[in-house]
């Protein structure tokens, strides 16, 4: 047996108008920012409100799953309204910390309002994929590639929204023309019943709207944490660590590394010829491309070569010939200076 809002006493009713003239005056609201200290003062009482109100309706079982819309009393309908208005409030709250626990929160809100209006037949609408208990509508087209939009349901979602713009509209300006006799009093129990009626269907079409944007939400947020959570990869092939290369002085030959190596007896010498071997069992270096050292290929031009090449390479033999004649000066003086003493010869300073 269904029981009247009366039998709640006037509390009930004042909990619900308190939560609608909140919801009402947040919505016309001029504060520049949402979350505002006004703003989220009036969030926590609408909300307060509007909860105290619901337990209430459950507690009085107001409304039940096998009874049909005539079987409500035409004064208890706008409590049909408390799951939708929560559902609103809930996603004005502004903590960024728990927005996903508030669009979870509201869409539940949205969700059981749905429900509760299909249940006695009041609009027509399917609720959101997904829903538990909700039959899924085949495509009669081709299967579509995952990978490609499905342009068809598109095409259906963008209808349908335009569709419930236009309904949503028309139904506010029925509820303009007939809000001010409701509210003085002077409406009868078929104009009452009309208007929230209206009220409710109005709000089907807003729940629809919020559930969808609160899953595109909901898609970003889980994408977010994943990606927050995910441990990092490695980011490329990573490099053997180089063995650091002790300090020494690179001669020509034989013959230069013990000249220079009596006159830097802390740095060890190598040849260019020992230095290249080093490298190539190293592996660092390869022996294509590379003649020995005082064969044909490293001593002569190769086969066509230019005019340019052959005066190139003609220098280059210069020079080391001028360098054979400058290292054997070299040696020469060290030689005299091993005989000869410092000041040898100096006889013009005799002090």
């Amino acid at each position: 047996m269904m029981a009247e809002a009366g039998a709640g006493g006037p509390r009930l009713a004042e909990l619900l108008a308190l939560g609608r003239r909140l919801w009402d005056e947040l919505e016309a609201s001029a504060e520049p920012s949402s979350g505002a200290p006004a703003v989220q003062d009036k969030v926590r009482q609408g909300m307060d409100a509007l909860q105290r109100a619901a337990a209430m309706v459950a507690q009085l079982e107001l409304f039940s799953e096998n009874e049909d819309l005539e079987e409500i009393a035409s004064a208890d309908l706008k409590f049909m309204l408390l799951p939708a208005l929560l559902g609103g409030l809930t996603l004005k709250q502004v903590d960024l910390s728990r927005r996903r626990e508030h669009l979870e929160s509201a869409r539940e809100h949205f969700l059981h309002f749905l429900k509760l209006c299909r249940n006695y037949g009041l609009g027509s609408f399917q609720l959101p994929p997904g829903t538990a208990g909700e039959e899924k509508t085949e495509s009669p087209s081709a299967p579509q590639d995952p990978g490609q939009p499905n342009l068809v349901a598109m095409a259906m979602s963008r209808t349908a929204k335009i569709e419930r713009y236009k309904q949503k509209k028309e139904l506010e300006n029925k509820l303009a023309s007939m809000s001010s006799s409701v509210e003085s009093g002077t409406a009868d129990e078929d104009q009452i019943r009309e208007f929230y009626i209206l009220q409710i269907q109005k709000w089907i079409s807003t729940s629809l709207e919020e559930i969808e944007s609160i899953d595109q939400e909901l898609v970003i947020l889980r994408s977010r944490d994943a990606a927050r959570q995910a441990p990092a990869g490695p980011r490329g092939p990573s490099r053997p660590a180089r063995t650091p290369v002790k300090p020494f002085i690179l001669t020509r030959d034989a013959a230069q590394a013990r000249v220079f190596g009596a006159g830097y007896p802390g740095l060890p010498t190598m040849t260019v010829d020992d230095w290249y071997e080093q490298r190539r069992k190293q592996g660092i270096v390869s022996q294509q491309g590379f003649g020995e050292p005082g064969s044909p290929s490293c001593l002569s031009p190769p086969a066509g070569a230019s005019d340019e090449e052959l005066q190139k390479q003609q220098k280059e033999t210069e020079e080391e010939e001028d360098d054979e004649e400058a290292l054997r000066k070299a040696r020469d003086w060290d030689d005299w200076k091993d005989t000869h003493p410092r000041g040898y010869g100096n006889r013009h300073n005799m002090g």
